[in-house]
């Protein structure tokens, strides 16, 4: 099989085009946490602390400038985005849950259970 068949086959897998579709939404999910961090936690944030711009806070040493405020808010934005992806997967997980406990019984077990109920009940049968 040639290189780009072999790649072909490999990109129209369903998994990679999941895993494509997982990544721009991520990507997008991460552009509005960001937002709102930016927007509204922030200015917040700042607002406790006296109507600081933490955002732009900065210290210097020597000729380096290390910009700690945007550090911060970049540890809260990426704690927001892991808070929600663990609150989406505990979601999917419980609905996985209830689907297999839903699951239909398969009419031969069905079947056997009501010959075993019978069988119980006959008094001349020992089970």
């Amino acid at each position: 099989m040639s290189f780009l068949k072999e790649f072909k086959a490999f990109a129209m897998r369903g998994n990679v085009m999941d895993l494509a579709v997982a990544v721009v939404i991520g990507a997008a999910f991460g552009k509005i946490i960001s937002a709102l961090v930016d927007g509204i936690i922030m200015p917040l944030i700042g607002l406790v602390l006296g109507g600081v711009d933490v955002s732009g806070k900065t210290f210097t040493m020597g000729h380096a400038v290390v910009k700690w405020g945007v550090f911060l808010q970049s540890i809260i934005d990426f704690t927001l985005i892991a808070f929600c992806i663990f609150i989406v997967i505990k979601l999917i997980n419980r609905l996985q849950k209830k689907e297999e406990v839903a699951a239909p019984i398969p009419p031969e077990i069905e079947l056997l259970t009501e010959i075993r109920d019978i069988l119980k009940h006959d008094s001349r049968v020992d089970l």
